[in-house]
């Protein structure tokens, strides 16, 4: 069934729901719009109705919305704007991209490397980028800034192609593709990573769905700089490039309605609707393109369909019955991907034969015309006009959805077919026939020499076409996809350390969480006119269990509408407060906006020339494990800022039980290279670590450390008594990943090692105390900041000394810090086993782990803590247990007597943690 069919028989639904109280005048009517259908035809009746229907919704009556136009070009050919290119030049050379691009995929392919890449993807958008290319994209040297071009990420072998046409590239770093290491200096990473290519690449793309999520946040961030006065973005545009199968990624509909919402016309996705995903079509039995129409529009964007190219419009011209146009709209996306990987005469039989009259507009034309007739995404003045029509658009973000072929001009082994995405080289025969439609003057003989590695083509550096080329992007101001050094130069005013002493001081009496000490941090930057307005505190909900709401009169939560309502707790101090100048970015419930919007703001750096500092508070069950991805992308791009994994822990998060208990996001934050983890137990290691962080990521980097990290900090809601900053505290510890919270007593008692982090500190401290008065066991206490970076330095530390054999042997600092330890090493909290085993290759002696290595409970904290034995009671019979089987202690039934002298496996008898 179309779409176009649904929305009729929607309407036939509400139409008949309710009884009929006038049937007679109803009936009169229908007369009436039978009459106006036969006098004035389909069109004029369908403009009639729908200006009433406007009509009717500015006099507050409520009718049914369609959100479906018709299955043909949004923009009729007489509103069609005059071309200001020359077409004929344009061609060639985007005929030389199409050539150098499928050529470097099949030399990726020859034999002794077999690395392939995508052929068919790029075939199917180059027209849509090269109007971009030549009429629309602005580039880094443009006065307004330079727009943000999110590249679709199977395409980019055409990337390449153009860079290698504007000699940034040369035939040595095409042969890289795909093989970084090996061919180095040369290589070139398969798809836009901005990591292992960092002056080329901007936006990673490739992981599908992400793209879109940020194309939409970078779009409203700009407004965000604008409107706070950080930077005027309102001279760029971003634009996103994608594929009709990547938008059922849920990231890509996610936030559809947020750019709807905020109005934000200075966006534009173009929709590569070549009905294919990877292993057929999209919507073999439906129609994408309404579906997609539907989907934007109800989110409040404005919708541009670019279906058919200029060969159609004599046809529709002469369809004065609607016949064309109803054939158009019935065929099914299944039956549209099978006609373009057939012939002319196919397409004559199975699309213009399902009707007589469509059959015979067509009857004196040839099969090779018919073949002709192209897809608009195809058509280069149906994409100007598109674009066009998307840059005034005004007040609503645009998407343009292009209907195109996967494998166009490739040829009929290429061409729509299934197996397109995967495959990866061309054939002599088909190197042949491509070179003859793309007219590239290479011989026969040039082919046959190896088939395996066909020529290149770059036309002499004084070619009237590529000297065109040259001026269209410098009149547009520089290449793209670029990223610049340059665009890094500005260096912030960091707050002197006065600004951290906030967290110097300790609690006192009162309790305080460490998640309300961040943000008491956070409030103080906010303090400073310079540094603070750099600060982007960012939340997907939530924000009252962070202690966030504080902010909200005087930061103010970002909407680009402002505040045009009056909110119910006007009167409290802590009002909920919007604002057109509002500082904190709350894309709502919508992790994957709130992580889209991290790695926006924390590459503004680069894609802005703007720093910015984000401070991303989310749930830590919700962060890592739902938008893992989205970090890995944010890593890519090399963006810095902090993640804070608030209300940490499997067991802290006192009775919300399975599905908010974290015990594990340490572990998934640590596949991440790019992110430095942080598991501080104190407001006071906050502070140094916060601070160490910020002149990392945002100083001058003279220290010589890799200022493209992100920090991921664990804090907790369980309030506890924040201790003051001991004297000489041992910084160098906290930042480096462990210190001595206590030494020993020094009695002569049996020594054991007690290592925690974050909230399981105090249960150390607590156990420490136990096993003196208890048992004599003499133990001392380690606060972990980092199992991390400790496992980090271990693993360079193995490293350098695997490969540097003849030189000083390196010493883990776990190692160094632990070396003189006369007993085992115990250690706790509040996450899996996992998390404190990542350091256990370079532990000297016995190293004994608790952990909570299952889902989460409700309960209180104590019974939880209690049930995974992890408090401070399991630590004293685990360090009982080590002792025996060290033999330090003989007999093993002081082990029994602990374990029964706490009822161990009674939940009901834990004491470690609030109730």
């Amino acid at each position: 069934m179309s779409e176009n069919k649904a929305s009729l028989d929607s309407v036939h639904e509400l139409a008949t729901a309710l009884p009929d109280p006038d049937p007679q005048e109803t009936r009169e009517w229908l007369d009436s719009l039978d009459d106006l259908i036969k006098e004035r035809g389909p069109e004029r009746t369908r403009d009639l109705l729908l200006r009433m229907l406007s009509a009717a919704g500015e006099q507050n009556v409520a009718v049914p919305a369609n959100l479906n136009t018709p299955f043909t070009n949004t923009i009729k050919p007489q509103d069609e704007p005059s071309f200001p290119g020359d077409e004929r030049i344009e061609r060639d050379y985007r005929r030389w991209m199409r050539w150098n691009a499928a050529v470097q995929v099949t030399r990726a392919q020859r034999e002794g490397v077999h690395v392939g890449g995508h052929i068919s993807s790029y075939a199917s958008i180059s027209t849509l980028y090269e109007v971009g290319f030549n009429h629309f994209f602005r580039g880094k040297s443009h006065p307004g800034g330079g727009d943000h071009v999110f590249f679709q990420g199977h395409a980019s072998p055409g990337n390449y192609a153009r860079a290698f046409l504007e000699g940034r590239l040369s035939e040595k770093d095409m042969d890289g593709f795909r093989q970084e290491l090996s061919q180095a200096p040369h290589g070139l990473p398969s798809y836009p990573h901005p990591r292992h290519l960092p002056e080329f690449w901007e936006y990673p793309t490739v992981s599908m769905g992400l793209g879109p999520a940020e194309a939409i946040t970078q779009a409203w961030f700009d407004t965000y700089l604008t409107n706070r006065g950080i930077k005027d973005c309102s001279d760029q545009h971003t634009w996103a490039f994608l594929g009709d199968g990547e938008m059922d990624e849920p990231e890509s509909r996610g936030l559809l309605q947020l750019a709807g919402q905020q109005k934000l016309d200075n966006l534009t996705f173009v929709v590569n609707c070549n009905l294919q995903r990877l292993d057929g079509p999209v919507r073999g039995n439906g129609q994408i393109i309404q579906e997609l129409e539907a989907f934007f529009r109800g989110a409040g964007w404005n919708v541009i369909k670019v279906i058919w190219g200029r060969g159609w419009d004599r046809l529709l011209a002469k369809d004065h019955d609607h016949a064309l146009l109803k054939v158009m709209t019935e065929c099914l996306d299944g039956d549209y991907q099978t006609f373009k990987a057939n012939d002319g005469a196919y397409v004559r039989k199975h699309f213009f034969g399902r009707d007589p009259r469509t059959a015979k507009m067509v009857e004196d034309w040839t099969d090779e015309e018919i073949w002709d007739l192209r897809r608009g995404g195809h058509d280069y003045r149906k994409v100007y006009a598109a674009y066009h029509a998307a840059m005034e658009h005004q007040g609503q973000p645009t998407v343009i959805l292009a209907h195109t072929i996967k494998g166009y001009v490739l040829g009929e082994t290429f061409a729509g077919r299934n197996s397109t995405h995967q495959m990866k080289k061309l054939t002599l025969k088909d190197l042949k026939a491509l070179r003859d439609r793309l007219n590239i003057p290479i011989t026969d003989e040039e082919l046959e020499k190896d088939p395996q590695l066909p020529p290149y083509y770059r036309p002499p550096q004084d070619h009237p076409s590529l000297q065109y080329m040259f001026e269209r992007r410098e009149k547009l101001g520089g290449f793209l996809p670029s990223r610049p050094k340059e665009r890094n130069q500005m260096q912030l005013s960091l707050p002197d350390d006065s600004a951290y002493d906030v967290l110097k001081g300790g609690s006192g009496k009162q309790k305080v969480a460490t998640t309300m000490a961040l943000v008491r941090l956070m409030k103080e930057f906010l303090k400073d006119e310079e540094f603070g307005k750099r600060i982007v505190p960012i939340v997907p909900d939530e924000a009252r269990t962070f202690g966030m709401d504080s902010m909200f009169p005087s930061a103010k939560i970002y909407n680009t509408l402002g505040m045009n309502y009056t909110a119910v707790d006007k009167d409290l101090m802590l009002h909920y407060s919007e604002g057109k100048d509002g500082q904190i970015l709350h894309p709502g419930i919508n992790e994957a906006g709130a992580a889209a919007a991290f790695q926006v703001a924390g590459t503004s750096y680069m894609s802005n020339g703007a720093p910015t500092i984000p401070f991303y508070l989310f749930y830590s069950m919700f962060g890592f494990q739902r938008t893992g991805d989205q970090f890995w992308a944010a890593g890519d791009q090399m963006a810095r800022g902090f993640v804070i994994g608030g209300t940490a822990g499997r067991t802290t998060l006192t009775g919300e039980g399975l599905q908010h208990a974290d015990g594990h996001s340490p572990i998934i934050a640590a596949t991440n290279p790019a992110f430095v983890q942080y598991d501080p137990a104190y407001a006071y290691e906050l502070r140094h670590i916060i601070r160490d962080g910020i002149q990392r990521m945002y100083g001058d980097g003279s220290d010589g450390r890799d200022q493209n990290v992100m920090y991921y900090l664990t804090v907790y809601n369980e309030a506890i008594q924040q201790p003051a900053e001991p004297e000489g505290v041992d910084v160098e510890g906290i930042l480096r990943g462990m210190y001595a919270l206590t030494g020993h007593y020094e009695n002569g008692g049996p020594k054991v090692e007690l290592l925690a982090s974050g909230i399981s500190v105090p249960w150390a401290l607590q156990a420490q105390k136990l096993l003196m008065q208890d048992w004599g066991v003499d133990a001392a206490v380690w606060s972990v900041t980092s199992w991390h970076e400790l496992r980090r330095d271990g693993m360079d530390c193995d490293r350098h000394n695997l490969i540097h054999a003849d030189e000083e042997y390196r010493l883990p600092y776990v190692t160094q810090r632990l070396r003189n330890a006369s007993g085992p090493v115990i250690a706790t909290s509040d996450y899996d086993h996992l998390v404190p085993d990542m350091i256990r290759p370079w532990v000297p002696g016995r190293y004994k782990v608790l952990g909570a290595s299952d889902f989460g409970y409700s309960d209180t904290r104590a019974a939880a803590r209690r049930h995974f034995l992890i408090d401070a009671e399991s630590l004293v019979v685990q360090a009982l247990e080590a002792l025996n089987e060290d033999g330090v202690l003989q007999d093993r039934s002081v082990v029994t007597q602990a374990l029964n002298r706490y009822d161990l496996l009674n939940p009901n008898a834990g004491s470690s943690g609030e109730q």
